[in-house]
């Protein structure tokens, strides 16, 4: 099959190079704006990759977007935030929409929706720190920075705050039905699709919470508790 060919980066599209361009399956890659933001504000967990004295690390981490800028945060002195700055990294966000119980184990899948990127963690200074918090908490319960109280200067003090600015991103879909098996014993398999759903549950208050206080604004549209 062929190979997609280069391209370059419009307001639309990221360019297709050899550090983004999908390889296996290339029908299933996008390389629009569009699908990769919706991808990557639909997930919670994001997994950094990055080198730490010679060696791969991964790292799942909260991150919040801004643009086309991701934002991540760690302790001052733990290992993502040392090693990372200044630093390119990886980080892949996916998420499972269903299993693909095929007729044989070299058929079955998942559908899914997954975005990879690729750029340099950058450190922000004080002025983009509280911005970088500020989308980090948005991205997980959107309205929730306002209801609270802002950091305290201890607190800033141990936090580092990086922004990867996207450079490269692809992502890849699979969404279809079940690949059907070629031999007269696969036809005697089940076979389909089980959908894989996220749901919000019931707010559960921590036990220091006064009985009079309602469920917040943000709490409530997420989990429908209004």
């Amino acid at each position: 099959m062929a190979e997609l060919p280069q391209s370059s980066e419009t307001n639309d599209r990221f360019a297709i190079t050899s550090l983004n361009r999908v390889r296996r399956q290339h029908e299933r890659a996008h390389y629009d704006r569009a699908r990769v933001y919706a991808i990557l504000d639909g997930g919670l967990v994001a997994h950094v990759a990055f080198v730490d004295d010679g060696r791969p690390i991964v790292v799942p981490m909260a991150y919040g977007r801004d643009g086309d800028r991701l934002f991540l945060h760690g302790a001052r002195k733990g290992r993502f935030s040392t090693a990372t700055s200044g630093e390119p990294v990886s980080i892949a966000v996916t998420l499972v929409d269903g299993l693909v119980v095929a007729r044989t184990a070299f058929d079955s899948s998942m559908n899914y929706r997954a975005v990879v990127i690729h750029g340099r963690a950058i450190e922000l200074d004080d002025a983009e720190r509280l911005h970088g918090l500020r989308c980090i908490t948005e991205h997980a319960l959107p309205g929730r920075w306002d209801e609270i109280r802002p950091p305290t200067e201890q607190e800033l003090k141990a936090t580092v705050v990086l922004a990867v600015e996207i450079e490269a991103a692809s992502a890849k879909v699979r969404d279809g039905g079940v690949v059907h098996g070629k031999t007269a014993e696969d036809e005697h398999a089940w076979a389909g699709v089980v959908p894989i759903f996220s749901t919000v549950g019931i707010p559960v208050p921590d036990s220091h919470v006064p009985t009079d206080l309602s469920v917040p604004a943000s709490v409530a549209r997420l989990s429908g508790a209004a």
